[in-house]
């Protein structure tokens, strides 16, 4: 079995399929009845979940089979006791109350990272057709419907994968930022932070597409006080990293993985261009 290579197009699309496969399979299940589990830290999780999840790492070790895998479902029943210096880190559904409450922002994310670093990314928005990886140091995205029929072409789809556009963060807006924020987590810290800056608009959003919105120039800053898991993260931040963003916690330490001894939690951060 090869290496993860984060600069191979075939590594990349690859890892761009399964989540296309895990977006498919979500979007059965959006457009029927959820039923819906809570996990024991309290969190919701649905079929589309853990079947997406299932989708990701059957492919990963079928190419990839000597690469640790950390996804968040599989972590429910708790986490490895030493974390490798190269890994994939998996979050099938990010946005899973979006999922549940029949909104379009929910992603599926694949992240790899490398010595502590996010070096790879794929994040699929399928309710918004929208695909968005790394590939080389650069970001790109395209527009993909779960019930295209490329998705289970793998001909058509490295086709297609390849002539991608580019995307770069813009330059800070004279006029003011546009600030991305959670739609259930706009905290008083955050309040306190955005009086530091000029504020055009505060747009709401859930799930990794945040970092998205940064790195495609729709938005400019997105700052978190609030807790996530290293695996709601690392594929959006290697996506906005690629693109020519920044992702560093409070105190300007650039946000790492790997963080066992917290239990892959992260520090508050904030994301900008």
């Amino acid at each position: 079995m090869p290496d993860f290579d984060s600069s191979n197009p075939n590594h990349i699309y690859f890892l761009c399929s399964l989540a296309l496969k895990a977006g498919k399979n979500a979007m059965v299940h959006f457009h029927n009845d959820i039923d819906v589990e809570t996990k024991s830290n309290n969190s919701p999780v649905t079929i589309a979940d853990r079947e997406g999840e299932e989708i990701i790492i059957r492919g990963i070790k079928s190419q990839f089979s000597k690469i640790q895998i950390i996804g968040e479902e599989s972590s429910e029943n708790g986490l490895p006791d030493r974390i490798e210096d190269k890994f994939f880190l998996l979050d099938p559904l990010d946005g899973t109350k979006e999922f549940i409450n029949k909104r379009t922002d929910f992603t599926v994310n694949i992240g790899f990272i490398d010595k502590s670093a996010p070096v790879s990314g794929i994040v699929y928005a399928p309710a918004l057709n929208r695909l968005f990886f790394t590939l080389d140091n650069k970001a790109y995205e395209t527009n993909i419907a779960p019930d295209d029929k490329i998705i289970d072409d793998i001909d058509a789809l490295f086709s297609t994968l390849s002539k991608a556009k580019e995307i770069r963060v813009r330059p800070k807006p004279d006029d003011g930022l546009v600030v991305v924020a959670s739609r259930s987590h706009l905290s008083p810290d955050t309040e306190a932070f955005l009086k530091s800056f000029t504020v055009k608009e505060i747009v709401s959003a859930g799930s990794s597409l945040k970092f998205c919105l940064l790195a495609t120039g729709e938005a400019d800053i997105y700052p978190r006080h609030g807790r996530t898991m290293e695996w709601d993260t690392a594929a959006a931040h290697a996506l906005l990293c690629a693109a020519g963003g920044i992702v560093h916690d409070i105190d300007g330490t650039i946000l790492s993985y790997g963080k066992i001894a917290r239990g892959l939690d992260n520090p508050y951060f904030i994301a900008s261009t």
